[in-house]
């Protein structure tokens, strides 16, 4: 059962790292923002666990790890979607000033 598992995980990662390599860079802020909702999913799920009172204290501790790098992923992943969004915002001193209109009205 545990070369399944582990099986499973190399060709998740593989699958995962190929996948992620081929997304043009227009979809990477779109994609992020869907791992990290993806992740909050499964940090609740995590916390769900974790407060059923598993057994053992290496599922403990595997659970407590799989928490805290899930808030890593979400927390870093929020700060990059900002970052790169706010690459996109116009600078306050490339704003047209306002200027009232000339002649017509007054």
């Amino acid at each position: 059962m545990l070369v399944h598992n582990l099986a499973i995980l190399v060709l998740a990662g593989f699958l995962g790292f190929v996948v992620i390599s081929r997304v043009p860079t227009t979809l990477h802020t779109p994609l992020m923002s869907g791992t990290n909702a993806i992740h909050g999913i499964v940090l609740l799920g995590g916390l769900i666990v974790l407060g059923m009172g598993t057994e053992g204290v290496l599922n403990k501790v595997l659970s407590v790890i799989a928490i805290a790098l899930g808030t890593i992923n979400v927390v870093g992943g929020f700060l990059v979607t900002d970052r790169m969004l706010g690459m996109f915002k116009r600078k306050s001193e490339d704003r047209p000033v306002d200027r009232p209109a000339s002649g017509a009205d007054s």
